[in-house]
């Protein structure tokens, strides 16, 4: 679930690909979001078609209550020819001014997320 960017700092990340219908996975994840998560709300969202490719993507916040902070999670799912590929990036919820720490919340947003497209996902897997 961690990939190291460049700059060296860990970013909470996971992507999943798999055959399947990009409205009924992107409906099931926003519905599992919202209830798995007494504070999170969506505070945006845009849909796009690029040619035959359909790119949605969607951002919650919620209160992290560890940290005393809003978290953040953003999910870019794009669909083609009944391909669907999904990418979320948990953030926020540190309070130190040089680095990260206390990601604990960011974490818990992003398993919360794993979760939620792991079960939709599974759908169309064998």
């Amino acid at each position: 679930m961690w990939l190291t960017p460049l700059i060296g700092e860990r970013v909470a990340k996971y992507e999943k690909s798999f055959k399947g219908d990009l409205d009924e996975f992107l409906a099931a994840v926003e519905a599992s979001i919202l209830d798995e998560s007494a504070s999170a709300e969506i505070v945006d969202a845009t849909d796009v078609m690029v040619g035959k490719t359909r790119v949605a993507v969607r951002v919650w916040e919620r209160f992290g209550m560890l940290g005393s902070s809003r978290v953040s999670l953003s999910l870019t799912v794009a669909g083609c020819d009944g391909w669907v590929y999904a990418s979320a990036i948990g953030s926020g919820g540190s309070q130190a001014v040089m680095f990260k720490i206390n990601t604990i919340s960011e974490e818990n947003f992003l398993a919360t997320a794993v979760s939620a497209i792991d079960a939709a996902a599974s759908r169309w897997e064998s």
